[in-house]
């Protein structure tokens, strides 16, 4: 949800923060004290268009500021707007660009009064809240679908790698004999490369490994180990008259017994010296054979054996083709049979739905004055097969008798397209992932028993979604959670906007004023507090 709003320089707006409620938030004022500037603002901050135009005259740039609360992370979007049309947009405090924040403003926000950024005008969104109010009915098929269309594709793409023509076949097979017997003949094996490696390692030091040896072989044995034998002797002597000679005197037969062992290993080592340069040689032409390899097939010798065994494949495949062509056509066949089978079965489960949907919603028009408006699906059949079937959907109206059906885009009135929306939100709100919405003019042309019916609509999709609204009615003033009063002052010769949150006192008498104006009676303030109490 939207929670604080922070703007700066926009219009007549010099400076102001918002902080908004859940549920249902209602924006009122006078005549050009700035409301659509907020709104305008919050369209800035996902993304839409905006030009230096709206920058408050004297300034060099405007900013806006939200943030946004989800149910594990915030996420806050900011814009920066120039006089020469330089545009700074951040998410979280990394710059991106416009098209990047309206992609994620467009999952957050839904502004409804304005035709450039209404998630419903867009006929992809269409088919995605058939599908989610059809349910899990639906879904089952759709999976089902999916699934079929996976294996479809992937028979297919088989039967297209085929090397249909003979030259083109013959070409490919002399490469994958070339490569399969280029990679038996070297005959690796893994690990190899890193023996080679430590073995390479031991013959490039052979003389400094031999000279280390021989010389601590020499030291130990003529010299080390008769002085040691020395000092056993000496300690023998005394060994009886204190434990503690006795115990030295095994810490020195030990550690002789011990030299003795490393002159044993050291002599084994010595033997064992045997670098052949023509090892050394070998060495460097197999591992430079193993490099060249690499470079063709694969960077580890896993990779290149791995690659082996597919073009193995492949040539199973090119010298059978025939055969395994004419298997895998017939296979497609039963696929596309399959496909087309679940496509009709989800199209004819869309039609039922659409159906019921259609008449919720245009039973839903009828409450908001639109007695003429009926709103259908139309269904296009796809030619090919799409992700989730071969359906193309979108929602058409008819706003007067006699009118042809029409996108939803091609509606003029920004009141009208207000209602509209607010009639499809009340029968499709809940599967509706965007988490706020915001109702502009959507009182325009409406009094009376319509506008109860707006507000009661309001409320119910304020249930699962933040609603803020911007209006002129009392019935809709009235049911507001939070109220909010926009108005405009003069001070050292400059017009300001100025917001604040209405108590519950002043929300029953903004209620009063917009009823009676500023004939505000006693009797009009029981009737506002009547209003208030009843639609809360």
């Amino acid at each position: 949800m939207l929670g604080q709003l922070h703007i700066k320089n926009i219009g007549i707006i010099d400076e102001l923060t918002v902080n908004f409620e859940d549920n249902l938030n209602i924006i009122t004022g006078e005549t050009g004290a700035g409301k659509s500037l907020v709104i305008d603002a919050i369209g800035a901050i996902t993304g839409s268009r905006v030009s230096k135009e709206m920058i408050r005259t004297g300034s060099d740039m405007a900013f806006v500021e939200a943030c946004f609360f989800g149910d594990e992370d915030d996420t806050i979007l900011a814009r920066e707007i120039y006089q020469n049309g330089r545009n700074i947009c951040k998410i979280n405090g990394k710059m991106v660009t416009v098209s990047e924040l309206k992609e994620i403003g467009e999952k957050l926000i839904d502004i409804h009064g304005q035709h450039d950024n209404q998630s419903l005008l867009n006929p992809k969104t269409h088919l995605e809240l058939l599908d989610s109010f059809a349910g899990a009915n639906l879904f089952k098929v759709k999976e089902e679908y999916a699934k079929v269309l996976l294996e479809y594709k992937d028979v297919t793409a088989k039967i297209k790698s085929n090397y249909g023509d003979e030259k083109e076949r013959a070409r490919r097979l002399d490469l994958l004999n070339y490569q399969i017997d280029e990679i038996a003949a070297a005959k690796l094996k893994t690990s190899e490369e890193e023996t080679l490696l430590a073995r390479r390692k031991i013959l490039m030091n052979a003389e400094k490994i031999a000279k280390a040896l021989n010389s601590s072989h020499e030291i130990l044995e003529s010299s080390v180990l008769d002085e040691l034998n020395h000092v056993g002797k000496s300690i023998t002597d005394i060994s009886d008259l204190d434990e503690k000679y006795n115990e030295l005197l095994t810490q020195i037969n030990d550690s002789y017994y011990n030299l003795q062992d490393v002159v044993s290993n050291l002599s084994d080592y010595i033997s064992e010296i045997d670098f052949d340069e023509n090892e050394q040689e070998q060495i460097e032409e197999r591992l430079d054979l193993i490099n060249s390899m690499k470079r063709k097939y694969g960077n580890k010798i896993e990779d290149i054996l791995a690659y082996y065994d597919k073009v193995k494949e492949e040539k199973h495949f090119l010298e059978n083709s025939e055969e395994i062509i004419s298997k895998l056509k017939n296979e497609q066949t039963e696929l596309e049979k399959r496909l087309k089978n679940l496509a009709e079965d989800i199209t004819k489960k869309r039609k039922i739905c659409a159906e019921k949907i259609e008449k919720q919603i245009n039973n839903q028009m009828q409450d908001l004055e639109m007695k003429k408006a009926y709103l259908k699906f139309e269904f296009l059949e796809s030619e090919d097969y799409l992700e989730d079937g071969m359906d193309e959907v979108q929602l058409l109206i008819c706003t007067n008798v006699g009118d042809e059906l029409k996108p939803l885009s091609k509606i003029a009135s920004g009141g009208e397209i207000s209602r509209v929306m607010l009639a499809i939100k009340t029968v499709l709100g809940e599967y509706d992932n965007i988490p706020t919405m915001i109702f502009d003019e959507i009182d325009t042309g409406i009094s009376g028993q319509a506008g109860k019916a707006v507000a009661e609509k309001l409320k119910i999709i304020a249930k699962t979604h933040q609603v803020i609204c911007v209006t002129h009615l009392p019935s809709i003033v009235a049911t507001g959670k939070a109220n909010y009063y926009i108005d405009k002052i003069v001070k050292n010769s400059q017009t300001r906007t100025q917001v604040r949150r209405l108590s519950e006192d002043e929300t029953v008498r903004e209620i009063a004023r917009i009823i009676a104006g500023n004939d505000i009676t006693s009797s009009v303030l029981e009737h506002a507090r009547e209003l208030r109490q009843k639609s809360v």
